[in-house]
């Protein structure tokens, strides 16, 4: 495996800057997300990685060599695309198989079968290996698109949101499933996704784009806990983050417009007085939504709790998050 270095890399579409001065260092062994909305630059920044598009300015390093200009093969890249894209003529150990066979790769035969076997192992599709791509369900598919990638042993894999496609326990079972497999193998990998959940369970560092620029890089609780701006904090965090006006509530830092609370923000049993409006009950917890000042906000509480709407609930922030005009965190 190898570090990644891009340095003020820049890549436009007419006036659209997809990608915008962009610097980031993807460590080797490391499993970097970019997380961000669609049109955050998330994608493109991956195809420029894996020479599918041409960066405008800026250098791109693959193990310290320069690979501007170089083709796909020649990056010694691997990538996972969100749509399958198998051979659909092919058995599954054809399409697992098909990467090795590459005039550039001549791996030997014995091989072959060796790396194709342990990677079906890995992906519990051993018993599928005869089958046709075509007679896979979508879950199937998208094991046998991602091992297609894992037979080989790329400087670097590119992931864009393999998972996206998939209904939630299957996407959760292969986040547990890829998670794992990359920490044995010590891989790196840079991974796409809009999903928070795979950002903070996946990720030893993310880095949050914001209109092809890099807004934060650093570890999933560095990000969560103290983010840079607000645009950051909104990008992590079940429920999200609730944004009111700083001046709702007492000793308001100098600066402050908004103030950031997430649920952990908010005692309960004290303070301003607020309203429940309504109670989601999600078995090991439960959601109250408040009206505070004729502001919603989103808090949890006892999952046994008796309150219901109309109840009145005191509440007071601990360890809030405070942001400028601009959106900026105040330290």
């Amino acid at each position: 495996m190898a570090e990644v270095n891009l340095h003020s890399v820049a890549k436009a579409y007419g006036e659209t800057r997809a990608v915008d001065d962009l610097s980031l260092t993807i460590e080797d062994g490391s499993f970097v997300v970019l997380l961000g909305p669609t049109g955050a630059g998330k994608t493109t920044t991956l195809r420029l990685i894996a020479g599918l598009e041409t960066e405008d300015r800026g250098e791109i390093r693959i193990g310290g060599e320069l690979v501007n200009g170089r083709t796909p093969a020649e990056r010694d890249v691997a990538m996972v695309f969100q749509q399958y894209s198998l051979y659909p003529h092919l058995t599954v150990r054809e399409n697992l198989a098909f990467p090795l066979k590459s005039p550039r790769l001549r791996t030997p035969a014995a091989e072959i079968e060796s790396k194709v076997r342990a990677v079906a192992e890995t992906l519990r599709i051993s018993h599928k290996l005869d089958n046709k791509a075509t007679a896979l369900s979508g879950g199937e598919m998208q094991r046998v698109s991602i091992g297609r990638a894992l037979v080989r042993s790329p400087q670097i894999y590119l992931m864009d949101e393999p998972l996206s496609s998939l209904d939630a326990k299957l996407r959760a079972d292969l986040r547990v499933e890829l998670k794992g497999i990359q920490a044995k193998s010590g891989a790196t990998l840079l991974y796409v996704t809009h999903d928070q959940i795979e950002a903070m369970t996946m990720a030893t560092h993310i880095g949050v784009l914001h209109h092809g620029r890099l807004v934060q890089f650093g570890s999933p609780r560095e990000v969560y806990e103290r983010p840079v701006s607000l645009y950051a904090a909104q990008r992590l965090g079940q429920p999200r983050i609730n944004v009111l006006p700083a001046s709702l509530f007492p000793a308001t830092p100098r600066g402050a417009v908004s103030i950031g609370l997430r649920p952990e923000h908010i005692r309960q049993g004290q303070g301003e007085e607020s309203i429940v409006s309504r109670v989601e009950r999600l078995g090991d917890q439960t959601r109250l939504h408040l009206n505070f000042r004729g502001h919603s906000l989103i808090t949890v509480t006892d999952p046994h709790t008796a309150l219901g709407e109309g109840d009145v609930v005191k509440i007071e922030p601990i360890d809030p998050l405070y942001f400028d005009a601009e959106g900026m965190r105040l330290a």
